[in-house]
């Protein structure tokens, strides 16, 4: 069983050796004497709470009268304390010139920082290396989804837009103007219903009408708006809808690639191993494996197993909140085979390690084993949201391949919660003083 090694985390002293949760403290200032009340909610799945004593000793003020402590009367009642993990702590210095702005030519060409368990060491290599750095009977778990063109450039109808006059020359263009749709995630297949991020998002509201191709291929009403600016259109019946999506779509390229998507990106920006049609965007610690690689693997006697996350936009969205613990994940739909399960839970009883190629399969495996009270991997297909954070507990994953992520990402955080916080940050100032590259098109890192 892996715990974090960062000194980041939930701190929770009980009143009670049977008290979990977070702890939330209410004052009654009334009448009557200040009473300390305590809430009693569930623990947040995967997260240990540090457990320790200490006396009440809680200053309140009433009125204009002196402060006063409130003293416990119970016995056993003791001091809470929180630890948030904050945000700023999660943050690096990155010049603009290491972001990968395009593939390496050959996929295994890559650099990996290799973090070995003793603390403050790691080791420049190269991915080609990866292979020799696995033990023979470890079990290595790959997230083989697929990423669609899910970007789309088309019009809007106008129906919704605000009045102009007719005499306006830009009437017709402000109307009908382009628009930009990134697909997110498919909420119902009957009638064919999507969450997406619109742009300009402002000036577009419900009932607005869309239009993709020259010839109107697909067209979509836009139905609801989201609480965090995503609305859901609703696409009207088409003969071949994904066979359009690949003729009109583009690749979604994340936003830090400063360049419009090309031809070679629909087969670059996909690991060698997708099957499953269903990403925004690639699990990318799995774009450095080649067929090679894979040989060697084999050669090695090295067993993979396959999962399936549909990777969202939320994934890669900065968290907003300054308190950790306040942030939300969207959730990703997800799928472990009778195969994959099988494999995952005998490596586990005998005793083997399981590596997660890329944070996407860490979180389904760690969600998937929280789902049964033996913890075991099921079978299984569903929604996901599991959101890792230093102070999580894992219970499956014992080693991780992973591209380096941005600051104050929901990534950059799972990563610290695993290897820990300061680890992980000093080996990124390593990775910026050696120029690695970093992100989506970016080297690796392996974390054991």
């Amino acid at each position: 069983m892996r715990q974090s090694r960062s000194r980041h985390s939930l701190c929770v002293l009980p009143t009670t050796p049977q008290w979990y949760g977070r702890p939330r403290l209410q004052v009654s200032r009334g009448h009557s004497r200040p009473r300390l009340q305590v809430s009693r909610g569930p623990a947040a799945p995967g997260y240990k709470s540090h457990v320790g004593t200490a006396a009440l000793g809680l200053q309140v003020s009433r009125g204009h009268r002196p402060p006063s402590a409130v003293r416990a009367r119970t016995a056993g009642l003791l001091l809470l304390l929180i630890c948030y993990v904050l945000v700023s702590d999660f943050d690096y210095h990155l010049p603009p010139e290491l972001i990968a702005q395009e593939p390496l030519p050959d996929r295994a060409a890559s650099r990996l920082v290799h973090l070995p368990p003793a603390k403050g060491e790691w080791q420049d290599r190269a991915f080609r290396d990866f292979p020799d750095l696995l033990r023979p009977d470890d079990l290595l778990v790959l997230n083989n989804t697929r990423v669609f063109p899910a970007r789309l450039y088309g019009h809007r109808s106008g129906a919704r837009a605000q009045a102009i006059s007719p005499q306006n020359p830009a009437a017709r263009e402000f109307l009908q103007g382009r628009v930009e749709v990134l697909l997110t995630r498919q909420l119902s297949a009957q009638p064919n219903v999507w969450e997406c991020l619109l742009r300009p998002g402002r000036k577009i509201g419900v009932g607005e009408r869309l239009w993709f191709g020259e010839d109107r291929q697909l067209q979509a009403e836009v139905i609801a708006r989201g609480s965090f600016g995503e609305r859901s259109i609703r696409f009207e019946p088409a003969v071949d809808f994904f066979g359009e999506l690949e003729r009109l779509g583009h690749v979604p390229l994340p936003p830090y690639i400063d360049r419009p998507d090309e031809p070679a990106d629909r087969e670059r920006y996909q690991t060698v191993y997708a099957r499953e049609r269903g990403s925004v965007a690639a699990p990318t610690a799995g774009l450095h494996f080649t067929p090679e690689i894979f040989e060697r693997l084999r050669q090695h006697g090295i067993e993979t197993a396959e999962i399936t996350l549909h990777v969202g936009l939320g994934t890669f969205q900065p968290v907003h909140s300054e308190v950790v613990e306040q942030h939300k994940l969207h959730r990703e739909w997800y799928s472990i085979s009778s195969r994959a399960a099988e494999q995952i839970n005998a490596a586990l009883e005998a005793g083997r390690r399981v590596v997660a190629v890329g944070t996407t399969t860490v979180r389904t495996l760690e969600y998937a084993a929280r789902q049964s009270p033996d913890e075991n991997i099921s079978a299984a297909a569903g929604e996901a949201n599991l959101f890792i954070y230093p102070g999580f507990e894992f219970r499956r994953v014992g080693a991780m391949l992973t591209n380096f992520h941005l600051p104050r990402t929901s990534l950059l955080l799972l990563v610290c919660a695993f290897a820990g916080t300061e680890l992980t940050l000093a080996a990124y100032r390593h990775a910026v003083e050696e120029r690695y590259r970093f992100y989506s098109y970016g080297d690796c890192m392996l974390v054991v």
